[in-house]
């Protein structure tokens, strides 16, 4: 069968390509998506023992990769997306609860449930607790002060959907946050936790049922299934326990700079590289990147 071992680092050099090659049966053959930054190998064989076998020719260096079959539902159709330190670089509770002097106590139960340490569900109603009496404005405040599009991931997006595919971005943090998000990004589709507003400011309540890791599995399955497509043509990817449901069912599920929960049970995982390179091991090449 016909594999393809997918090289991503900034830079990404020749040393690197040729010490991979050399752990690769004979034929093994190079094909740069991005000069410097990304680059396919292709060989005949089977896939098993291949990743650890180049992580050990590298030593150490800070390159990501990724084997799997090559064919061409490696490309596709359907993105599912977490927001929080996936698509943006940090966490918006964290953010909102920043303006009343509570980050510090909101962060660590966040850790705590991003690391599947407690359940998601009761850490979101502790932290909504948390944060009564915030306004309308501030939560805008937040946004438009504090949260980020991370590195590559308005490309990701749009060169997805470009050649197709349908992009959705599924968050178990708030929809106030997500459809903000999901404009500035891009996105054909959110859906998110709703908060519960009484006279324009949060009264620590969030309107149920609550969007959990169950949920974010049902919406990649609901969406798969509206577009008739296999679990093959899925990709999802987040960095957190709450993902795990959903990386998992995937046909690329990609653990993105994730707690080691996720990291472990993910198919693949980026350590290193942006967003971009969620498109890379689909083998797009730089030059086919929209924005």
């Amino acid at each position: 069968m016909s594999q393809v071992l997918t090289l991503i680092a900034k830079p990404l050099t020749d040393d690197h390509v040729r010490l991979v090659l050399a752990t690769l049966p004979t034929g093994a053959a190079a094909d740069w998506l991005a000069t410097g930054q990304a680059c396919d190998l292709r060989f005949r064989g089977a896939s098993q023992g291949v990743e650890e076998a180049a992580r050990q020719a590298l030593a150490g260096a800070e390159v990501d990769l990724f084997c799997q079959a090559d064919q061409p539902s490696r490309r596709r159709q359907l993105l599912v997306a977490d927001m929080d330190s996936t698509i943006i670089s940090g966490e918006c509770i964290d953010e909102m609860a920043a303006v009343i002097g509570q980050k510090a106590q909101v962060a660590a139960i966040t850790e705590r449930a991003m690391s599947g340490e407690i359940s998601f569900d009761q850490a979101l109603r502790e932290r909504a607790k948390m944060l009564i009496g915030l306004a309308e404005a501030d939560l805008q405040a937040v946004y438009d002060q504090r949260i980020h599009l991370n590195p590559g991931a308005r490309e990701l997006v749009a060169t997805m959907r470009a050649h197709g595919a349908l992009t959705a971005l599924v968050s178990g943090g708030f929809t106030f946050f997500t459809e903000r998000v999901a404009a500035a990004a891009g996105f054909d589709h959110q859906q998110a936790n709703q908060l519960h507003f009484v006279a324009g400011r949060l009264d620590g309540d969030v309107v149920e049922p609550i969007l959990g890791p169950q949920e974010k599995l049902a919406a990649l399955r609901a969406l798969s299934k509206q577009q008739n497509l296999e679990p093959a043509q899925t990709l999802a990817v987040g960095d957190g326990a709450n993902d795990l449901a959903m990386v998992k069912a995937a046909g690329l599920g990609v653990a993105y700079h994730a707690k080691p929960v996720l990291a472990q049970a993910a198919k693949a995982r980026i350590e290193y590289g942006d967003l971009t390179a969620l498109l890379y091991l689909q083998g797009y090449r730089a030059s086919q990147f929209q924005s």
